[in-house]
C-alpha cells in the first residue's frame, strides 16, 4: 500500500471513529437502559440548598434528597453523583455525560428548547448579596438599570434574563463561574451585589461576616409579574420515558409529609411549597 493510500485510509477511519463517538454521546439512556446498567448518573452544581456534595462526599440538597427517593421507587439503587459548574449542566446532558440533573434548575422557555424538565419540584424567589452594611445601598434588581453600579451573576443562571428584561446593560454585569466566588466578588467591590435566589443569598451570607443579604429587598417585576422560579429535574430530549417515570413518582411524593419536610429542612418556606403546585412545566415552557 502506497503512502498516499495509507493517509487516505487513516483519514477515513478517523472520520468514522469521530462519527461513532458523536453518535454514542448523542444517544441518551432510556429508563430500561439505566435499570440494566444498575446505576443512574445524576449531576449537581454544588449550590446549597438546591444540590451539592458535602465534606464527606455525600449528595445533599432539595434536588438530591427527592431524587434519591424517586430512584428507590423506580428500582434504581445506585447513583453516581457528578459535580459541574451550573453553566455546564445543559451541555453535559446533551453530550450524555449524565442522565439527569438534580439542581432545581429554573424551568424557562429557552431551556425547554434544549432539554426536558420534570414537573416542578420546588419554587423560590430572588435576593441580593451585598457587602456588609450595603455601602452602595442597593435593594432591587431594577436599581442596576438606573445607575452605573455593577451586579454579579453566575454563568448560565436565569438572573441574566431577568436583568436583561429590566434593561440592565451587559457592561454592568459581572459573570462568575460559581457561587463560591460571590463573596469575594462583592466584598472586594468588584460588584455592588450578587443577584441570586433568596435561598442562595441566605446561604452565602451565613458563610462570611464580610457580606449580608440586602434588607428591604423587593422581587423584580418582569412584564408586570413579580419574579419567581420553579425548579425541576432536567433530562436529555431523548429521555422522555425516564422523565415521565420520574414525574409519576414525583407527583406521588409531593402529596406526602416527607416531601414537605424535605422542603422545610432545606430552608424553603411554606409559600415556596404551596407555589410549587401553582405552575405546570407546560405553562412554564410556554411562558414569555
Amino acid at each position: 500500500m502506497n503512502e498516499r493510500l495509507k493517509k487516505t485510509l487513516k483519514r477515513t477511519l478517523t472520520a468514522f471513529a469521530a462519527v461513532g463517538v458523536l453518535a454514542f454521546q448523542a444517544q441518551a439512556a432510556s429508563l430500561d437502559d439505566i435499570k440494566k446498567r444498575g446505576t443512574v448518573r445524576i449531576a449537581v452544581a454544588n449550590e446549597i440548598p438546591y444540590g451539592y456534595m458535602d465534606m464527606d462526599g455525600q449528595a445533599k440538597g432539595m434536588g438530591p434528597d427527592v431524587a434519591k427517593h424517586i430512584m428507590e421507587q423506580l428500582g434504581i439503587h445506585k447513583i453516581e453523583w457528578i459535580t459541574t459548574n451550573f453553566g455546564s449542566l445543559i451541555p453535559g446532558l446533551r453530550a450524555n455525560r449524565f442522565d439527569m440533573v438534580a439542581a432545581e434548575m429554573a424551568i424557562l422557555p429557552q431551556r425547554c428548547k434544549e432539554v426536558l424538565f420534570s414537573e416542578p419540584n420546588s419554587s423560590y424567589g430572588e435576593g441580593l448579596l451585598v457587602a456588609k452594611g450595603n455601602p452602595d445601598d442597593v435593594h432591587t434588581y431594577e436599581s442596576f438599570a438606573q445607575s452605573d453600579k455593577k451586579v454579579a451573576i453566575m454563568a448560565g443562571a436565569d438572573q441574566l434574563e431577568m436583568l436583561q428584561a429590566l434593561g440592565v446593560p451587559a457592561n454592568r454585569m459581572v459573570t462568575i463561574s460559581n457561587n463560591a466566588d460571590a463573596i469575594s466578588t462583592v466584598s472586594t467591590g468588584r460588584a455592588s451585589a450578587y443577584a441570586a435566589t433568596s435561598l442562595t443569598v441566605s446561604e452565602l451570607a451565613a458563610k462570611s461576616d464580610k457580606v449580608e443579604a440586602a434588607t428591604n429587598f423587593t422581587d423584580p417585576v418582569i412584564n408586570g409579574t413579580p419574579a419567581r422560579s420553579w425548579g425541576g429535574f432536567t433530562f436529555s430530549q431523548d429521555s422522555a420515558d425516564f422523565r415521565d417515570a420520574v414525574n409519576a413518582e414525583l407527583a406521588k411524593f409531593k402529596q406526602t409529609e416527607g416531601w414537605a419536610k424535605t422542603m422545610s429542612h432545606h430552608g424553603f418556606s411554606a409559600t415556596d411549597a404551596k407555589e410549587s403546585f401553582n405552575k405546570t412545566t407546560e405553562q412554564l415552557c410556554a411562558a414569555g
